[in-house]
């Protein structure tokens, strides 16, 4: 039996005991319903065997050899990652459209006995859900941009303010990426689908009724673009901005960014990006600071001379409400105070 999703949260309503992504590894990895598990039915040479028969062949050649092939595919899940589950298993089994390859996996596993179920439209249905959520729906609650230059521990804060139990939107832990050209992190970003599926579900799930803090960003974070809806929100919203001395930025940043600190290929790699946009002196003069080990230095120069001023420009064109909110010290032990002066500031802006 297929089933009709009409919005993103029937997933959860649904209670299945287990998501089966049938779609080749290839597809999957692109992108998929939240909690699936990758059993393909086809990996992605079979899929494009039989592809390539269909067409240079003939549809009936191409249905044989698929048949084949999903039934040994099929045969193996069985014997492997499937042997344990009991009687009363109930998965839910799709693939692109919700066609032949769910269709077929779906028909083996009723006949063992399972309560198994398929999406209506499969993939496709679901990502038709994922872009209205995100570029036909308004973003469901009022949305607070928590800003600050470089360096201002925003990041930090905006998890401190999800553990006060304050609604939140991060938009870099669902990017994977810091924001900047140093903001690379372990394993990369996901892809713009992948993305957009895990925002939309975080944007579905917001309480209209409470605000949500969002941090500040561009239209990008990192190779994801953010979609329009939620850009247009964040350009409008009022803001709380952190303020912190340049030197206590420049020892934060350097513990903030350990990783890119310990890895001095890596952190000139970085610097060479900023050769368009700086003078050859300076890069020369950023490097030698790398390399000597000067690395509050380097974050002080580069804060100076490159972020500090492209940040003053784009908050110059923002019209809106805003408070500041001073930070002495951006300590570990004092990031605590600076979110809870940051909560109270959110408080008042809204009220």
């Amino acid at each position: 039996m297929a089933i009709t999703l009409t919005a993103l949260s029937d997933l959860a309503a649904l209670g299945f005991d287990a998501i089966i992504d049938a779609r080749a590894p290839a597809e999957y990895a692109e992108d998929h319903l939240p909690g699936a598990i990758s059993l393909p039915v086809l990996d992605d040479e079979e899929r494009a065997r039989v592809g390539t028969i269909y067409k240079q062949v003939s549809p009936f050649t191409a249905r044989k050899l698929g048949a084949a092939l999903v039934a040994h595919n099929v045969a193996r899940h069985l014997e492997e990652s499937l042997a344990d589950k009991p009687g009363g298993w109930r998965p839910l089994v799709y693939c692109w459209r919700g066609g032949q390859r769910s269709g077929s996996f779906a028909l083996i596993l009723s006949q063992i006995g399972w309560r198994v179920e398929t999406i209506a439209g499969g993939y496709k249905a679901w990502r038709a859900l994922v872009v209205k959520e995100l570029y036909d729906t308004p973003v469901a609650a009022r949305v607070v941009v928590l800003d600050g230059n470089t360096g201002t521990a925003k990041t930090d804060v905006l998890h401190r303010l999800k553990t006060r139990g304050c609604q939140v939107l991060d938009l870099e832990g669902l990017a994977r990426h810091r924001g900047s050209l140093f903001g690379h992190m372990t394993g990369g970003q996901p892809s713009q689908k992948a993305f957009e599926c895990a925002l939309a579900m975080e944007l579905s799930r917001l309480d209209p009724a409470r605000p949500v803090v969002v941090e500040a960003e561009s239209a990008k974070v990192g190779n994801l673009r953010l979609p329009s809806h939620l850009w247009a929100a964040m350009g409008k919203a009022p803001r709380v901005i952190i303020e912190a001395s340049l030197p206590e930025r420049a020892r934060y940043l350097t513990r903030a960014y350990a990783d890119i600190v310990a890895d001095g290929e890596r952190l000139a790699g970085v610097i060479e990006l900023l050769r368009h946009a700086q003078s050859r002196e300076t890069i020369e003069a950023w490097t030698a600071l790398a390399a000597a080990g000067e690395f509050e230095a380097l974050a002080h120069d580069l804060m100076l001379v490159h972020y500090d001023p492209r940040y003053e420009k784009h908050r110059a064109r923002m019209a809106v409400a805003a408070t500041t909110v001073e930070a002495p010290s951006l300590a570990e032990a004092d990031l605590d105070d600076l979110t809870a002066r940051v909560a109270d500031s959110i408080a008042a802006l809204i009220r």
